[in-house]
């Protein structure tokens, strides 16, 4: 039988946005408006076409002191007196919200009984509480607590442990991976009988993670070859009359490459189940910089620790002085044409059928233009950390998150600051030079066996981020 765990609580607690969170739904409707929920609604937790939990949406308490001189006048066990009592209320309109609440109740369900932890105890709480406590359902409490909204947190504390089997803080809006699992792992302890397939469950949801993880990484590696490979061609003009074309060929090169990123970026978000609330960068993100913008490539490229093992290993001698930060780039190309088509016109490789001369690394003056495939290593590196980037943002936003401002900053790093590649050993580096390397030569065994290495690569470092709290 799929465990079933019905969310419940006064209205406006934060119930709906726990419950997106936890199912991972953003189809979840999170209003602040109270008594909004009337019916209650399910959500399956479905992994590999299996049902392998379920959350149950209720609406909020209405009338607990009512509910509670009633179920405190019933006799039987437990599970008899709330159908008595959904029973009883059938004729009475305004205990229409309670008695629907208690219907998962009724049916076996456990309970997460949701709190705001920004304001004190009352009296009407208390109430719910002993009404929850009446069922004798597996039960814990949720303490649904911003960070700095702690000034109560020990008082409800001590209050849950008067009729809750297990209680936690946990902030809907910022729910990493992790906190997400270990609040699963904490349902083991409400009831005894409920280790073995709340287990299964946690088991499920990490098997599943991985296999997304691994779908991230071939992602993210099908966008890195197909944007390192590609390139464009058209028939060459007049001498006189092909700078135009020139400039508008980088400008359909970048669009192209940028959206190859943009689909695998949808990809990546689609894997994670956000699908509905279209969620927001962090206003300082160098996300929203332009790929081919100069401080994408400042930020996201290559270090001068990090080119000097480039250098090494292709033989190449790096200067002492050379800028990591523009490794590549033509300045004066910026000036003339701008951040955006000069960082790519700098960096790309190109060839006609016959020609000598060239201009932003686009072969003149034979029957053909052609702008790629990229030589530098630094795009492979930038798009990289991109994807890394948006990976982190991605499984870090709550699917109970609706508001950006009012939730505060996000979990994870901060992606203004440095990419996720800037510290890493030698050895991974190595990783991305070989598979760089591979590409250029287009093919053979090597190049199978560098994308392999990639791939387990980007594998340990998705699980890495996600591991982060």
């Amino acid at each position: 039988m799929t465990p079933e765990i019905a969310i419940m609580g006064h209205p406006n607690e934060g119930k709906s946005s726990v419950l997106s969170t936890l199912a991972e739904d953003d189809s979840v409707r999170v209003s602040p408006t109270p008594g909004e929920t009337t019916r209650c609604r399910t959500f399956p937790v479905v992994i590999d076409g299996r049902e392998v939990l379920r959350f149950t949406d209720t609406p909020g308490f209405q009338n607990p002191g009512r509910v509670l001189t009633m179920l405190n006048r019933l006799s039987g066990d437990s599970g008899d007196i709330i159908r008595q009592f959904r029973e009883q209320a059938r004729t009475i309109p305004e205990l229409s919200d309670d008695r629907e609440l208690l219907l998962p109740v009724e049916r076996g369900a456990g309970i997460i009984y949701v709190v705001d932890g920004s304001r004190p105890v009352r009296n009407v709480d208390r109430e719910e509480m002993e009404i929850l406590r009446l069922t004798g359902r597996p039960r814990m409490a949720i303490i649904n607590c911003k960070d700095e909204d702690d000034a109560f947190l020990q008082s409800w504390k001590d209050e849950f442990r008067k009729t809750f089997n297990a209680n936690r803080v946990f902030n809907a809006h910022r729910a990493t991976y992790a906190e997400r699992i270990l609040l699963l792992t904490a349902l083991q302890s409400i009831d005894q009988d409920w280790q073995p397939v709340i287990g299964q469950v946690i088991a499920a949801f990490q098997r599943d993670w991985t296999a997304r993880n691994r779908a991230t990484a071939d992602h993210i590696i099908t966008m890195l070859g197909d944007c390192l490979r590609h390139r464009l061609t058209v028939e060459a003009g007049e001498e006189t009359a092909d700078r135009g074309r020139e400039e508008e060929l980088v400008r359909q090169f970048n669009r192209s490459l940028a959206e190859m990123e943009r689909r695998t970026h949808d990809k990546i978000r689609g894997l994670f189940k956000h699908h509905i609330f279209d969620y927001r960068l962090p206003p300082r993100s160098i996300l929203h910089e332009d790929l081919f913008n100069e401080r994408t490539w400042q930020v996201l490229g290559l270090s001068k620790k990090q080119l000097a093992i480039i250098g090494g290993l292709s033989g190449a001698a790096v200067g002492a002085g050379l800028d990591a930060a523009h490794a590549g780039l033509s300045m004066g190309v910026y000036a003339a044409l701008g951040g955006a088509i000069g960082a790519l016109g700098a960096i790309i490789g190109g060839e006609t059928v016959s020609a000598n001369a060239s201009f932003m690394g686009i072969k003149l003056g034979g029957q053909q233009l052609q702008i790629g495939p990229v030589n530098s290593i630094n795009l492979l590196l930038v798009l990289l950390n991109r994807a890394l980037l948006f990976y982190s943002h991605t499984i870090n936003w709550a699917h109970g998150r609706r508001d950006y401002d009012k939730a505060g900053a996000p979990a994870g790093p901060a992606p203004d600051q440095m990419g996720f590649t800037r510290n890493w050993s030698p050895a991974r580096i190595r990783i991305c030079n070989a598979f760089f390397k591979a590409l250029q030569q287009e093919g053979g065994g090597d190049a199978l066996q560098a994308e392999s290495d990639l791939r387990h690569l980007l594998e340990e470092v998705l699980l890495e981020i996600s591991q982060q709290e």
